[in-house]
């Protein structure tokens, strides 16, 4: 068994709350889905908007390896012909392989939101297919609100897919528009439906408005549908659909469905990034397969049985789909945790060096350290427990001093003495603020011993208070994302002082950069 693909991402993705793509943004991620293996891939709607009529002009330059681009609309209006509607005609002159036809197969929509009568309602269906397929077109027939319109008059949702396979429709498409069918309704009304079509291709597209829009696509696979429509990361209307990374995952490794190869498999994780990256949209790290959390082990005894036995806490191996486990540092760690990320950073530590990091991390995490997503000060952490470790710097003391002038405004001016390789350095800088002037008095102290730090960018800065019924007195974490020409770090540091809490990560950023960075 082989499932069709069809990625609706350009089109239904697009009206998402906050999801805005540019008309070379659609051009790019098009071609990514193609080379990824999408065997369908919907650009848009030519007759909404100028953006999707310059995406189908410029798309045809494009050679598509693999899929078939379609553009999407609807049927033509009532008492009208499809000849001379001006909707279809742009859906014509988009030029595609393919044309998906949306079509109201629910009363309710039919007379309430078209306004016409049932029996128009299939007119117009099956007018506008015929034309289409006069034309030469490959027609997708989206039977829209399908399930629910097949709750509130079975016989007529039915009647609207025979309008469409008997005008030619080569493939009838049953929509969850509103996203709250559950999977045993989908089940069973998929396979009446195709008992009602014999001899007709059947997919499947859902919403995930109550959480199962990957599970009903699966339902509708298990009972007969072979096209499955959804969108990377599940963007989409509302709470977004039926997430076609998840469902393709499930479809191969789950069901053992021929729908992608292992190679393309492989890339999953990839594709589900660079479409977060190009949409601007933080990628989700609980993401089923190919979120970072997604085979994340932080619970010292999982930790403990994953270095002995990967599947014992994992469901599927994770290069499969392009991702890679990870092993956690927190107050929950073993020991095992300890020794799994001193390998991982290539260094050889004893078991009593693991003890003693483990309470370490313990310990501080009680104050208020994080170091979930600070592994560079756990590094620093083991490298220090080593007895031949020699710091790079030595902290004597800081002063930071922030004022505002009358006339010149807020002032920050920062004084830093440091022991470098024997030699004391004491420096002074002023700053856009105290964590800005704290950074270039130290690099100032730091450059002439390790000019390697002129590379060292800070790319961002986070303050979280920890307890907050203390007000200004509350426990404060700083966490300091960091960058050179090769590779990204992040360091923390805890106090009840925000200036003392980022010397703490500052420091370990910069020391981090000269012993690993």
């Amino acid at each position: 068994m082989a499932t069709v693909l069809y990625d609706t991402t350009l089109r239904d993705g697009t009206q998402g709350e906050g999801i805005n793509l540019s008309v070379v943004d659609k051009l790019r991620i098009a071609q990514r889905l193609d080379d990824f293996g999408m065997n369908y891939i919907e650009g848009g709607w030519p007759g909404s908007n100028p953006k999707d009529a310059e995406f189908f002009e410029r798309a045809r330059e494009i050679h598509f390896r693999q899929a078939r681009l379609s553009a999407f609309g609807s049927t033509r209006k009532a008492h009208g012909h499809a000849a001379g509607d001006p909707q279809v005609k742009m859906l014509l002159d988009a030029q595609t392989p393919v044309i998906t036809l949306v079509a109201k197969t629910s009363r309710l929509h039919v007379t309430h939101v078209l306004e016409t009568t049932p029996e128009e309602n299939l007119k117009m269906i099956c007018d506008t297919v015929t034309f289409l397929k006069a034309n030469g077109r490959e027609v997708i027939h989206d039977a829209e609100h399908f399930f629910d319109g097949y709750k509130l008059d079975k016989e007529y949702a039915l009647a609207t897919l025979r309008a469409a396979a008997e005008a030619g429709a080569d493939w009838l498409v049953l929509c969850d528009t509103n996203g709250g069918t559950m999977p045993w309704e989908v089940g069973e009304i998929v396979r009446d439906a195709i008992a009602h079509a014999p001899g007709a291709s059947f997919g499947i597209h859902t919403h995930n408005d109550a959480g199962v829009g990957v599970a009903n696509a699966l339902a509708a696979v298990r009972a007969g549908c072979t096209q499955v429509q959804g969108t990377v990361n599940g963007y989409g209307e509302r709470v977004g659909n039926c997430d076609l990374i998840t469902a393709v995952a499930n479809l191969k490794l789950k069901l053992h469905d021929d729908c992608l190869s292992d190679a393309q498999l492989h890339g999953l994780t990839d594709l589900s990034h660079y479409v977060s990256e190009t949409a601007n949209v933080a990628p989700n790290i609980r993401a089923p397969y190919v979120g970072q959390a997604a085979f994340a082990h932080k619970g010292g005894i999982h930790v403990a049985a994953i270095m002995k036995l990967e599947e014992s806490y994992q469901h599927i191996d994770p290069r499969r789909v392009g991702n890679q486990k990870r092993v956690l540092v927190s107050e929950l760690s073993g020991r095992g945790n300890i020794a799994y990320k001193a390998a991982e950073f290539g260094l050889d530590v004893n078991k009593e060096d693991v003890k003693r990091v483990l309470a370490k991390i313990k310990e501080m995490e009680n104050r208020g350290f994080y170091f979930e997503g600070a592994e560079a000060s756990v590094e620093l952490m083991l490298r220090r427990a080593q007895p031949s470790y020699k710091a790079p710097f030595e902290l004597i003391d800081f002063m930071v001093v922030v004022e505002h002038r009358r006339g010149s405004g807020l002032l920050a001016e920062a004084n830093v003495k440091l022991r470098v390789n024997g030699d004391v350095m004491h420096t002074a800088a002023e700053g856009d603020g105290p964590v800005n002037a704290l950074d270039l008095a130290m690099r100032k102290a730091l450059l002439p011993h390790y000019p390697q730090l002129d590379e060292v960018r800070l790319m961002d800065y986070k303050v979280r208070i920890l307890d907050g019924e203390k007000a200004t007195a509350a426990v404060t974490r700083v966490t300091i994302d960091t960058r050179n020409a090769s590779r990204d770090w992040t360091t923390v540091g805890s106090s009840t002082n925000i200036v003392d809490a980022s010397w703490q990560a500052l420091a370990d950023s910069m020391e981090y950069a000269v012993v690993a960075g």
